[in-house]
């Protein structure tokens, strides 16, 4: 891509939960069409996630694919419960990279089990990072975009279970539904400044979040020792159109069309990449 080019050339993107996953294809995505990147991850477990979380090596491999398509990155671990962490982390990436255009709060979690049986260990650090957490992100960095006087695009990662119920993952849907309720509010505050506030929601996602044991075991309970063969059937029977989920990729090129000046009077929505699971 020669200088200057791309949707979102010049332009500098903030992104929570960079280190794999949509985090990491979002990075890349924008930076393909020309924006530089600051790239939060917190790189350590979570005593209520039954997966394994991304770690540095990670991170610092989106670094690598960032600056290998001739783009500046700024990647730091910082943890979105962490609201010091995350506004020293965004400071210090402004301050070297000049500006900030496009925030992608993406950084989320997901433990299910049946209401009655949840902890309320677990209920509040799901709450905590899939809705305080995007707070917290929103917080450390609007200011820096208002502060630009250019206008932006804040995009909010939330999730067909923004739009709708999942029976076991309660605290799920709750957060999710909830940065619905936080991109509204965020479009009519921030609207004086040019700045637009969106939500993507995505059905199933190829990533770590849902390609796990403990999430296998929810949607084929009657499966002994369920894989991800197992679980592909089940989860394309949820999606309208012919396929079990998504890539990564799907939501980001969404991201990248709402932090694009082709969405430059799209604000206030919940853009579904669903296959269609919203309306079977």
């Amino acid at each position: 891509m020669s200088a200057g080019s791309g949707r979102v050339a010049g332009k500098v993107a903030l992104i929570t939960g960079a280190a794999r996953g949509q985090g990491r294809a979002h990075a890349v995505r924008l930076a393909s069409e020309g924006a530089d990147i600051i790239a939060l991850d917190a790189c350590a477990p979570m005593s209520t996630v039954p997966y394994r979380l991304a770690g540095e090596a990670e991170l610092a491999e989106t670094a690598a694919l960032v600056e290998a398509l001739g783009q500046r990155v700024v990647a730091r671990r910082a943890d979105v419960r962490d609201l010091a962490a995350v506004t020293a982390a965004v400071d210090e990436g402004v301050a070297e990279l000049g500006r900030l255009d496009i925030v992608v709060a993406n950084a989320g979690v997901n433990t299910p089990a049946p209401m009655v049986e949840m902890t309320e260990q677990i209920w509040l650090e799901i709450i905590d990072v899939d809705l305080n957490g995007v707070w917290r992100t929103c917080r450390a960095a609007i200011p820096h975009v208002i502060a630009g006087g250019r206008g932006g695009a804040i995009i909010l990662t939330s999730s067909a279970a923004g739009l709708k119920a999942y029976a076991n993952i309660a605290h799920y849907t709750a957060a999710k539904h909830g940065v619905v309720g936080l991109m509204k509010t965020l479009a009519q505050e921030l609207a004086p400044h040019r700045i637009r506030v969106t939500t993507v929601n995505p059905t199933q996602v190829d990533t770590p979040m849902i390609m796990n044991e403990p999430m296998y075991r929810l949607f084929c309970p009657e499966v002994d020792n369920p894989t991800r063969a197992d679980f592909a059937p089940v989860s394309r029977a949820m999606n309208a159109l012919p396929i079990p989920w998504v890539e990564p990729e799907d939501v980001s090129n969404a991201v990248l069309f709402l932090a694009s000046d082709e969405a430059r009077y799209i604000t206030g929505v919940a853009l579904p990449v669903d296959a269609g699971v919203l309306v079977k």
